[in-house]
């Protein structure tokens, strides 16, 4: 598990999915911070991502490097600390390139409840699925060959 956090940590831009009407609506996004498995983010009151999620707080968010990819799933939550809200205004220059100050925007934080870790490099490819509500991990299907 600790491979794919640290996965994160160093591809920070994702695909973040969202749901609207029954429809997915994904955009790229990106991690603000990581403390272990709570990921936290930064968007506009105005943008329809915040609208989004006040109406449906199920996320998926996907990275993505050569031939490593790593999924996660979870609910976002805007309860997030003053003093995360500063660092990660002050942390991140396209914030502050967009915003006057950092209470103009709306933070949230992802507890990972599920996230899956393939790498496709080997032969076989990888795949784990980590639960970390349940803490259990597993292998998952590489396809008809090693399956």
């Amino acid at each position: 598990m600790q491979t794919a956090l640290n996965f994160l940590k160093e591809n920070k831009d994702v695909a973040f999915a969202t749901c609207e009407g029954g429809l997915p609506k994904i955009r790229v996004f990106q991690i603000m911070k990581q403390d272990g498995t709570v990921l936290y983010f930064a968007t506009s009151f105005k943008k329809a991502v915040y609208r989004q999620l006040q109406q449906n707080p199920d996320i998926e968010i996907l990275s993505m490097k050569d031939k490593i990819s790593v999924r996660c799933s979870g609910q976002v939550n805007f309860y997030v600390d003053e003093t995360i809200k500063k660092w990660i205004f002050d942390n991140n220059s396209v914030l502050s390139r967009l915003y006057n100050s950092y209470d103009q925007l709306a933070y949230f934080s992802m507890n990972i409840a599920e996230m899956d870790y393939y790498d496709l490099s080997p032969t076989p490819p990888v795949l784990k699925h980590f639960n970390l509500i349940t803490s259990e991990e597993c292998n998952g299907f590489v396809g008809e060959k090693f399956s």
